[in-house]
């Protein structure tokens, strides 16, 4: 595993966008033991040597959550990484489809990596600039060479830039700041009741999310895996939550950019990785975030009170962030055809400045 988690480290080592993930977390991302995810999927790793060295990796992964129509089941292939030889994908995604196909599978989709509430689809633009926190950075080649295995576009999602000191439309801002409608509470983050926040989370974020494309509902498990994972990252300040006559109805969450904090670490934590990491995202701060996490229940998405919800966090989230010195953020990933978060990102000022793609192919 960790020649597999090597792979993309030794092809982007020269590449100036690349920041090397860290190895501990990617041991943990890709085991049983560390990953609630392989509680309901099934998962291969492949790694494509040539002469002693390692050329190539994927996965394939089955998750038994995922939407698929019965008569075409997919499955899904991740974690795509290859030099730039036609032969080591064509190696790659036979082993992987074959792998597929045995499991009865008739559609592939990817990448993955390893879920759909993971890192998402394959970079075809933005490669200038690096990837925030828990989002894909690849080299421009991979996509022709998967293109060419087959696969055609199914999805592209975006990845906005904003900045901290463009506000929200004035019209907009003028309303946010006359304060919550009657029943509408507006507060931060409970550290002392963490569990329950991240139960609460989950609970929006599966009820929010689940008229999206390809939406597979994340599990308690799951959240309180990523919840822990980030509890000793993460800034409450800029965590908040909506409630309506009581109910929470929506939450925002702005992380700070970890992946600013890593950049020369190498992958390596020790000996004195976790002190610089602390470090610079407490004392010295990265001066980015990225918003990972929002939604606003379905029942009060359409209401007067709960359209507002989206601005009132993000308003809060924002004004917390600039105070603590924060320049920038990233809204991502957002779905191409989803209108509603589209329209909100570009009333915030954002730039599409990454597209990511989910590819598709019928397996004979």
């Amino acid at each position: 595993m960790r020649r597999f988690i090597a792979v993309p480290m030794r092809l982007n080592a020269d590449d100036p966008a690349w920041i090397a993930p860290l190895v501990s977390e990617r041991l943990a991302a890709f085991s049983p033991a560390g990953n609630p995810f392989f509680e309901h999927a099934e998962v291969c790793f492949w790694i494509a040597s040539r002469g002693g060295r390692d050329v190539g990796r994927i996965s394939a992964q089955i998750d038994r959550l995922a939407p698929t129509d019965p008569a075409r089941p997919a499955g899904h292939f991740g974690l795509i990484a290859g030099e730039d030889d036609p032969e080591v994908f064509e190696a790659l995604f036979a082993a992987a489809e074959a792998w597929l196909k045995a499991r009865g599978c008739k559609v592939a989709l990817g990448p993955f990596n390893l879920s759909v509430n993971e890192e998402v689809g394959l970079l075809v633009d933005g490669f200038d600039t690096p990837p925030m926190v828990l989002m894909g950075h690849d080299q421009p080649h991979v996509g022709g060479r998967i293109e060419a295995q087959g696969y055609g576009k199914a999805k592209d999602v975006y990845a906005y830039l904003c900045q901290m000191s463009d506000d929200i439309p004035a019209h907009i801002l003028r309303r946010v700041r006359r304060g919550p409608a009657a029943g509408v509470t507006l507060r931060m983050l409970d550290m002392s009741r963490y569990d329950a926040e991240v139960s609460a989370m989950t609970e929006v974020l599966n009820d929010a999310w689940s008229g999206n494309w390809g939406f597979t509902p994340t599990t308690e498990a799951e959240t309180a895996q990523l919840g822990k994972s980030l509890r000793a990252v993460i800034e409450p300040k800029m965590i908040w939550f909506a409630e309506i006559d009581g109910e929470t109805a929506g939450f925002v969450v702005l992380l700070p950019n970890v992946n600013e904090a890593i950049a020369d670490l190498n992958g390596r934590l020790f000996p004195f990785g976790w002190a610089r990491l602390l470090w610079r995202l407490k004392v010295a701060r990265v001066k980015s975030v990225r918003i990972p996490l929002m939604g606003v229940k379905r029942k009060f998405a359409d209401t007067l009170r709960g359209q507002m919800l989206p601005f009132q966090l993000m308003d809060a989230g924002a004004t917390q962030a600039r105070a603590l010195g924060y320049q920038t953020y990233e809204l991502s990933w957002i779905l191409e055809d989803n209108a509603p978060m589209n329209r909100i990102c570009a009333s915030l000022g954002g730039q599409i400045y990454k597209t990511y793609r989910i590819y598709q192919k019928d397996l004979a």
